[in-house]
């Protein structure tokens, strides 16, 4: 499929509502608007296929650390789910699903990759640009790109001209045997606690390098029964009361993570006995035992982690990589290991201070250059100086401790209010007001302060500065109470006709004067 698989005719037109991304939130807000009857968007999707990470992570292990029934929509849910914690494939297996239930293919653009979106005040309009050098134009703009789409590659000395075989897990290379090569695998983080179980029995050796130990938990995997499968399809309430008291497990840990306490104590303690049930070894157990506060750094959860780095062809080394040459990598700490292959599991460079690609504003504001500092929004969705620009799990949206998904279907309900706003008028744009954003980012910033998220350790929460631009300070359902009801208040109305602009409610007086006379 090429860029633009949609008539011509069509790409000449103006779009209501173009959606960069064809992940959860893409898909998500795709649905949303054809519920709601509005048909005029496009899915811009850089890939050949839908499904952003679920797409790309295929390593072998790869699957979800949020129990299935709620990582998922619910407006669209899967009483099939064949595990309480679904792999890779299903989960990909049901994005695709969603897209044919709601006959989105026929919506979606492939193998178009958006470089730049450039605002025209006189018309209200984005021009989107592609990387084979089309434009289209559209009224609004979903970001929906997601933070885990760019692997983050580390600066080691050397690893350009590594002998052997170098891959990411989001990158991985399925022509390449690993059974019976001598492996290291960087990085201590999700991917890695579930790539190393999963390739430990096949290698002949596997060196696991590591920064710092992560805080991991027991994962209460198992298989969904069929019994569970029928009950879900035949009786959907079921499932949906399931999906409530995962939920509310979850945000009932929330206060583990807003400040130091007995109870965090003694969820550090659980995590402790997990560890040393499985790794006998005190050399061992103490490389892995974090000395951070629970939750600086992402919370994993894993059943076989440590009992496959207590294995004897497993060896882990406690410190950073100095350099590579040739096929021996050199540590900090002076040792040495001849390998054939190296796994990066190095996460994602998550957009904490910086936008996808070149957006320009109102005015020549570009947001790359108002992010350097720390990426900041309304409520993660909406920024100053660049209306009708609406964007899903924007900073300070992550979740520290719940489904992803929750914050996108709130999100969703609020950016569909936005959007309705706007197609009510023939050619008018919604600008934040920047006391808004402003007096919003402060108060993130001073509750994020002296919560586990901002303790001290060095995560991938936080910018260079130290700034935690990524996660939501607080309960998941105050936030769904936020963003629950379209605060027009806070947004100025811009009409293009004439040249005019005007604030919100005047606006819509001058609009309606003739009908009220």
């Amino acid at each position: 499929m090429s860029e633009f698989t949609f008539d011509v005719n069509v790409a000449e037109s103006v779009l209501d509502v173009a959606i960069v991304g064809s992940g959860f939130a893409g898909i998500g807000m795709a649905i949303r608007l054809t519920q709601s009857g509005i048909e005029n968007f496009r899915i811009l999707e850089q890939s050949a296929d839908i499904g952003g990470t679920w797409r790309d992570n295929t390593y072998p292990g790869a699957a979800c650390d949020v129990p299935s029934h709620l990582y998922s929509f619910s407006f669209a849910p899967n009483p099939r789910w064949s595990r309480m914690f679904a792999e890779q494939k299903e989960i990909h297996g049901y994005l695709k699903d969603c897209v044919d239930r709601f006959n989105l293919r026929e919506k979606t653009s492939f193998n178009t990759t958006i470089v730049s979106a450039k605002f025209d005040a006189g018309t209200n309009l984005w021009t989107l640009t592609t990387y084979a050098g089309r434009t289209l134009k559209a009224r609004l703009v979903v970001m929906a790109t997601g933070a885990l789409n760019r692997p983050a590659y580390p600066d080691i000395p050397g690893m350009e001209d590594f002998r052997g075989r170098v891959f990411h897990t989001a990158e991985w290379d399925h022509s390449y045997a690993l059974e019976g090569k001598k492996v290291a695998v960087i990085g201590t983080g999700a991917s890695a606690i579930q790539v190393v179980p999963a390739i430990a029995p096949k290698v002949k050796s596997l060196t696991l390098y590591q920064r710092t130990p992560a805080w991991v938990f027991p994962k209460f995997d198992r298989p969904i029964k069929s019994l569970e499968q029928r009950l879900y399809r035949l009786l959907p309430v079921t499932q949906k009361l399931f999906r409530g008291a995962i939920y509310a497990a979850g945000e009932a840990a929330t206060p583990l993570f807003l400040k130091p306490s007995a109870l965090s104590k003694m969820a550090e303690s659980i995590g402790r006995r997990h560890l040393s049930r499985y790794v006998q070894d005190p050399e061992l157990r103490e490389k892995l035992t974090p000395t951070y506060a629970l939750g600086c750094k992402r919370i994993l959860l894993s059943n076989d982690y440590y009992p496959a780095l207590a294995r004897e062809n497993v060896s882990v080394v406690s410190c950073g990589v100095d350099k590579i040459e040739g096929r021996t990598i050199y540590a900090s700490d002076g040792s040495k290991q001849v390998v054939d292959a190296i796994v990066l599991a190095t996460g994602f460079k998550v957009p904490v201070a910086s936008a996808p690609f070149d957006i320009i504003g109102l005015n020549g504001k570009v947001l790359q250059d108002d992010w350097k500092e720390g990426a900041e929004a309304y409520k993660g969705m909406t920024v100053t100086g660049y209306p009708n620009m609406l964007f899903t799990m924007g900073p300070n949206t992550g979740p520290g401790n719940t489904s992803v998904i929750f914050y996108i279907e709130s999100q969703l309900r609020y950016l569909l209010n936005y959007v309705k706003e706007v197609l009510a008028f023939d050619d008018a744009s919604l600008e934040l007001k920047q006391e808004k954003q402003t007096s919003f980012n402060e108060m993130i910033q001073t509750r994020m302060q002296n919560t586990a998220w901002t303790s001290g350790c060095h995560s991938w929460y936080l910018t260079p500065s130290g700034k935690n631009t990524t996660l939501w300070p607080g309960f998941s359902m105050e936030y769904r109470l936020i963003t629950r009801q379209f605060d027009r208040e806070s947004y100025v109305m811009h009409l293009a006709t004439s040249g005019t602009v005007a604030e919100s409610d005047q606006s819509l007086n001058r609009l309606f004067e003739p009908a009220l006379a």
